[in-house]
């Protein structure tokens, strides 16, 4: 990693879904599986990934428009039935946590802006072993969720980390919209949620194709 005084950024925030954890395809199964329960259109791939990051309320709103909205909270119980249930099998992408860890003892400021809930997050950090790496996380039911530009902002604050320090990395349009949003640097990651193309259309700074690059990539420009 680069030394401390030429470096562009102190502070490193990741998304986790998609990102650091390599769980797409479960979240997107599980909406589906959801809105089956429900008896409620299926949405393909595309549709179901494309919410992911979002706050619960405007997830369900996109992938369930004709739902009412008193029972939003049946449907966000089947959910969460579908991926808990697979939540233990989840892994982090190769060389997540070893990367972490080198950012770590360089020095940077770590955290997280996800889409998850507070609970949520809790348990995923704990299952990865990771509780105590961060320096601060945001989730998406403690304040407005991606792409308002309030996670980041409260994280910066809490860090003392000016947006011109700081560096979203996230593998959706609503990190890199959280990013701008609050005046940050984006780098996106093309091996979750999101297309490369739909990426490119926000202009990140570079776009990662995997854990070993992003490393890289920190390496050259962090």
């Amino acid at each position: 990693m680069r030394d401390a005084a030429d470096r562009r950024y102190r502070l490193i925030v990741f998304d986790w879904d998609g990102t650091l954890s390599d769980s797409t395809a479960i979240i997107a199964r599980a909406i589906q599986h959801a809105l089956r329960d429900m008896g409620e259109p299926v949405p393909n791939d595309e549709a179901a990934r494309y919410v992911i990051g979002l706050g619960l309320a405007d997830a369900l709103r996109s992938v369930a428009p004709a739902l009412p909205v008193q029972r939003h909270a049946e449907l966000a119980a089947h959910y969460r039935k579908h991926y808990i249930a697979c939540e233990d099998d989840i892994p982090l992408f190769d060389g997540a946590a070893q990367l972490l860890g080198e950012l770590d003892a360089a020095g940077y400021f770590l955290a997280v802006a996800t889409g998850k809930s507070r609970s949520g997050l809790n348990r995923v950090l704990a299952q990865n072993a990771l509780t105590t790496l961060f320096h601060a996380t945001r989730c998406a039911d403690e304040g407005h969720p991606k792409p308002h530009p309030d996670m980041l902002l409260h994280l910066m604050d809490r860090l003392g980390v000016r947006p011109q320090e700081t560096l979203m990395i996230g593998d959706t349009t609503h990190d890199l919209e959280l990013a701008r949003n609050a005046g940050a640097a984006g780098l996106a990651v093309a091996y979750g949620a999101h297309s490369q193309e739909g990426l490119a259309r926000l202009a990140p700074l570079a776009t990662v194709h995997s854990i070993a690059e992003m490393r890289g990539w920190l390496g050259e420009n962090g």
